[in-house]
């Protein structure tokens, strides 16, 4: 996997605005659109791109109770950590989900429409799950910033 400086141009203008047409994400870049459409496609297939989302605001849709949680497993083995993240991408509460090192096994971002809804979650996702040893809730009071925008460095010609 490889980009160039048109490449990391696309990058930054896509991140900022993934609803552009390639005509207009062209002409920031420099290019067609059609070498546009080319090098966006190949952006995604080599996975440089993983998606084209947009973020949506939480109390807008009726999920205004975010919560950070540190879960901490029994023990950490493969195949509890596989089904682990496998429960993590089905559930439909858990917005991000990151398997990290430090004092919790992993740092998920979960939204409700109420207290009552995250205590039934806690009930079905965790205290349900034997190779769950506990978890640490953190509520959110306000989100200060929201997005997955990564910084590009165009790469150094050779």
């Amino acid at each position: 996997m490889g980009y160039d400086r048109i490449d990391a141009r696309i990058l930054e203008i896509v991140q900022k605005n993934n609803r552009l047409t390639s005509d207009s994400i062209g002409e920031l870049a420099g290019l067609s659109a059609t070498a546009c459409q080319r090098r966006l496609k190949r952006l995604r297939s080599e996975g440089i791109i993983e998606a084209d989302i947009s973020i949506v605001s939480p109390k807008a849709v009726g999920r205004p109770i975010q919560m950070l949680v540190l879960v901490s497993l029994e023990r950490e083995r493969a195949d509890i950590i596989d089904r682990f993240k496998k429960a993590v991408r089905s559930s439909v509460e858990v917005v991000n989900g990151f398997y990290v090192t430090g004092d919790a096994d992993f740092v998920l971002y979960v939204t409700a429409r109420t207290m009552e809804d995250y205590e039934e979650f806690t009930r079905n996702f965790f205290y349900v799950n034997p190779d769950i040893k506990g978890f640490k809730t953190m509520v959110v009071l306000d989100r200060i910033k929201a997005g997955f925008a990564i910084p590009v460095e165009a790469p150094s010609e050779a």
